[in-house]
């Protein structure tokens, strides 16, 4: 294996070496104490793992990982640190281990044992790496090479899945380091706010390496870009259809059948973060009015079972929307169908009153009187 060692002392650089050397067959591509030519020079120099020191000066060493991964997202790192074990894992890092000084042999091998186990057990990504990837957003968050779904994947902590799901959000546009640490880390003081960012910033790269360039997160002007290259997501393919404005018809029913599918619930659902409330009741707005327009083709070409299925279906998910009772009871009515009118009649006069405390609009009122005479 090929080694980078990172330390701002050089004693501490050359016994790591030799410990090393007395445990393992390691190739030494790199020993730096400036971590800033350090990161220069990772281009350059082809390493599997590397140890990094946590504690050096000009540039804390989480904040070092971090940069280092966007060069090379497949390198593995293991810090190390003169720090106790609580003092590390204070920092929840994702990295392959974390080693104390003085470092001894029977740490080196332990680690030696991890490398070997996280490369026996690392999927193959050569086909996640070409094949085009579908991500679902509406409902569950799921990704899918088009005849399967992946595993899902695993966040060490909420954290760094919420800040893969927000710049997944953001995709396409700058998002700033402070915008980043008031909506994660308001509480914290600005030190060791930027050291969470930048540990869990290094958390969602190792995760989602394994997709190659799929994901990438550049750091740009202060703050990260998320760019997905090769991947279907299914909220952009939703609004991009809808966007065409096609007119309902015979000719293009089964178009909108379709896309409706991909909304089976609603944008990042199950996951109560506040910046998504908006673009939530935004996709919501537009799945509804779509769903109504395609009731109302429906009821109009008299196919009125699949009218009631679209119907149902927005009272399930928009219990309050006065229309889709409506038409309910105006099915029912062509059915002949007495007691389906009544009872959708029933159920919109108790919902509204139950949570709105209003009686249903005038207009219902006035056509189920009149229909209740006839």
């Amino acid at each position: 294996m090929k080694a980078i060692l990172i330390d701002d002392e050089k004693l501490a650089l050359d016994y790591l070496q030799h410990q090393l050397a007395s445990v393992a067959t390691f190739e030494i591509v790199g020993k730096f104490t400036d971590p800033l030519e350090a990161l220069e020079s990772m281009e350059q120099l082809d390493a599997d793992i590397i140890f990094l020191d946590i504690h050096i000066p000009e540039m804390n060493g989480i904040e070092l990982a971090e940069k280092i991964v966007e060069k090379k997202p497949e390198v593995n790192i293991v810090f190390v640190t003169a720090h106790d074990n609580f003092a590390v894992k204070a920092f929840e890092l994702n990295a392959l281990d974390y080693i104390l000084k003085p470092v001894r042999k029977e740490r080196l091998l332990n680690t030696i044992q991890r490398i070997k186990q996280r490369v026996e057990t690392m999927p193959d990504p050569a086909f996640l790496k070409t094949t085009e990837l579908h991500m679902s957003m509406f409902q569950q968050v799921c990704l899918s090479d088009g005849k399967q779904d992946m595993t899902s994947l695993q966040w060490r902590t909420t954290k760094a899945q919420q800040l893969f799901l927000y710049l997944v959000h953001q995709r396409g546009k700058v998002v700033s380091k402070a915008e980043i640490i008031e909506l994660l880390w308001e509480e914290y003081e600005p030190k060791k706010a930027y050291a969470q960012l930048y540990t869990t910033i290094y958390h969602v790269r190792k995760t989602t390496e394994v997709f190659g360039s799929h994901f990438r997160i550049r750091n740009v002007t202060e703050g990260y870009l998320m760019t997905l290259d090769g991947i279907n997501l299914d909220v952009d393919e939703f609004e991009q259809f809808l966007e065409k404005n096609l007119p309902l018809a015979h000719e293009t029913i089964s178009d909108f059948e379709q896309i409706m599918s991909l909304y089976k619930g609603e944008y990042l659902q199950g996951y109560d973060y506040l910046w998504a409330e908006s673009e939530r009741q935004r996709l919501q707005l537009l799945w509804l009015r779509t769903s109504l327009k395609m009731v109302e083709w429906y009821f109009s070409v008299h196919e009125l079972e699949k009218a009631m299925k679209h119907c149902l279906e927005i009272c399930e998910r928009c219990p309050l929307e006065e229309d889709a009772y409506f038409f309910l009871m105006k099915i029912g009515a062509l059915m002949g169908n007495r007691t389906l009118v009544h009872q959708y009649y029933s159920r919109l006069k108790t919902i509204l009153m139950d949570e709105l405390n209003e009686q249903p609009n005038s207009t219902i009122t006035e056509w189920y009187h009149t229909w209740n005479k006839k």
